[in-house]
C-alpha cells in the first residue's frame, strides 16, 4: 500500500482531527479489553484461592466493562462471582448472577443446584410465615399463595440438579416439596423427569 503523503498534509485539519481520534479510540478499546481480560485472570486466581474478598473487589471491577470479555468468558465471570456473592452470604446477589449463567447454559446444572438452594432460603422464610397465626384471611391467603410459588420456583432447579448430579439429601427435599405442594401427579412423574433431564449436563464451563 502506498501512502500519498501530499494527500494527507493537504487534507483538512478537521479530517485530520477526525482521523486521529478514530485511531486513538481503537487503540484504547484494544488497551481496555486487555485490562478487563487481566483483571478477569486475577480475579480467577482469587477465587481458586477461595479469597472471597479479593475476587469479589476485583469482579466488582470488572462488571462495568464486563462486555469486553468474550461471550463464554463472560458467563464463566457470572458464574465465579454468583459463587463468592454465595460465599460472602449476598444470597440476592448471588441469584441475580447464577440466573445469567442459567440462561445461557441451561444444562449446567452447578448453577441450578446453587439457585434451588438459594431459593429454598426464600421458601423457609415464608413457611414461617405461612405456619405464624393470624385471624386476616387475606393476609394468611397471600402467605400461602408466595409460599407456594416459592416451591414451584425452586423444584425445576433442584430436579436438573438431582438428575445429573444424585443426592439423597437433595431427593428428600423435592419429595418434602412435593408432599407440601400436594402434588401426587408431580411426585409420581419424578423418576421419569430425572430420567429425560439427565440426558444433558455439563459440570463445566469452557471460556
Amino acid at each position: 500500500m502506498v501512502i500519498n503523503f501530499f494527500y494527507i498534509y493537504s487534507m483538512p485539519k478537521k479530517i485530520l482531527l477526525i482521523l486521529f481520534i478514530i485511531c486513538i479510540s481503537g487503540f484504547a478499546k484494544a488497551q481496555t479489553a486487555d485490562k478487563v481480560y487481566e483483571q478477569y485472570a486475577d480475579f480467577s486466581e482469587a477465587t481458586l484461592k477461595h479469597n472471597t474478598t479479593k475476587a469479589l473487589t476485583i469482579g466488582e471491577g470488572i462488571i462495568p466493562n464486563v462486555d469486553k470479555l468474550p461471550q463464554k468468558t463472560r458467563i464463566a465471570f457470572f458464574n465465579g462471582l454468583a459463587k463468592m456473592y454465595e460465599n460472602s452470604q449476598q444470597p440476592n446477589k448471588a441469584i441475580y448472577y447464577y440466573e445469567i449463567v442459567e440462561v445461557a447454559q441451561p444444562d449446567y446444572y452447578v448453577a441450578h443446584r446453587a439457585l434451588g438452594y438459594l431459593y429454598l432460603i426464600t421458601v423457609s422464610d415464608l413457611y414461617k410465615k405461612v405456619t405464624a397465626s393470624t385471624t386476616n384471611k387475606a393476609e394468611k391467603d397471600k402467605r400461602i399463595t408466595a409460599y407456594r410459588n416459592a416451591m414451584l420456583k425452586a423444584l425445576p432447579q433442584l430436579e436438573k440438579a438431582q438428575a445429573c448430579d444424585p443426592s439423597d439429601d437433595t431427593l428428600k427435599i423435592i419429595k418434602m416439596l412435593y408432599t407440601r405442594l400436594d402434588d401426587k401427579q408431580g411426585l409420581s412423574s419424578l423418576n421419569s423427569r430425572l430420567t429425560d433431564l439427565s440426558k444433558n449436563c455439563i459440570d463445566i464451563l469452557t471460556y
